[in-house]
């Protein structure tokens, strides 16, 4: 069985942000969430990717020839 975490517990995770801003992704869906009866809840795993993709450094553009 997975590693369930409230939204505050994510918060917390995160470094202590907001938990408006765990809202905030979970509704852009930026932040996949997984519900438990009417609980909002975040696997573990799911924090760990979202923290991943943030951490990733954009892919440096590519020069158009002239």
């Amino acid at each position: 069985m997975e590693n369930l975490l409230s939204v505050e517990q994510a918060a917390e995770r995160l470094g202590g942000v907001s938990r408006w801003s765990v809202y905030a992704w979970l509704s852009k869906g930026r932040l996949r969430k997984t519900k438990v009866g009417s609980r909002v809840m975040i696997a573990e795993v799911d924090l760990q990717a979202f923290v991943a993709a943030c951490n990733e450094e954009p892919a440096a553009p590519t020069a158009v020839p002239q």
